[in-house]
């Protein structure tokens, strides 16, 4: 019996030292890939990612979810429930998605900031009533060619028109038409977008105006 007891364990203490090594060679070569990764990155785009973003392709990512042509989504973004994302658009890092409490729905050529967080469903109620009222859940739907600042929050039941602009940090929410600059918490109405031929232009209704140059600088009027 002793025996039986001792080879038993000394095939117990093999086995866990197998898989250790296993792991071990794993690791040192997850290590090596996302090291070579991230000079190929630093080399080329001048950036250095974490190892989910920097080892995972956003565009693969994106069709797998079902998102339109050209839109890449980071690995770390969150996604949940029926979210749909239009052509070109971009998602970028740390991003929660939640379509758990209805249809999310962003357009075409859209860029959502890093951190952005955008909920179709909220448990406010749930939590003050000591968990007697369910969540509260409404669609939320983004028009095309709007741009979500980092860290902006959009709550349960927003729509957000065409060709917008939230602010950074803001929490939004209330419907905000087309054409609009928002931003704060809650957000409100800072200006409009208006196009100069093919060159958006930004009317503050403070008076100042900001041109965006298709070569991504800015100048100001």
């Amino acid at each position: 019996m002793m025996i039986a007891v001792v080879n038993s364990g000394v095939g117990k203490v093999r086995s866990v030292a197998n898989m250790n090594s296993s792991e071990s060679s794993i690791s040192e070569q997850l290590r090596q890939a996302y090291a070579e990764r991230d000079a190929e990155l630093r080399e080329h785009f001048q950036r250095s990612l974490p190892l989910q973003d920097a080892m995972m392709d956003r565009w693969e990512r994106a069709q797998r979810l079902g998102f339109d042509e050209g839109a890449s989504i980071y690995n770390s973004a969150i996604v949940f429930g029926d979210v749909n994302v239009g052509e070109q658009t971009w998602v970028g890092p740390y991003v929660v998605l939640d379509g758990s409490g209805g249809a999310l729905s962003i357009g075409a050529f859209c860029s959502v900031a890093v951190a952005v967080h955008i909920y179709t469903h909220d448990t406010i109620g749930w939590a003050l009533s000591a968990g007697r009222l369910g969540p509260r859940t409404a669609p939320v739907a983004i028009g095309n060619c709007t741009y979500l600042g980092p860290q902006s929050i959009i709550a349960a039941g927003t729509t957000i028109g065409t060709r917008c602009v939230v602010a950074a940090n803001s929490v939004v929410n209330c419907d905000v038409p087309d054409g609009t600059v928002v931003g704060g918490s809650p957000a409100r109405q800072l200006g409009k977008v208006e196009m100069d031929g093919d060159e958006p232009v930004l009317h503050f209704d403070s008076g100042q105006r900001t041109f965006l140059m298709r070569e991504g600088e800015q100048r100001y009027g």
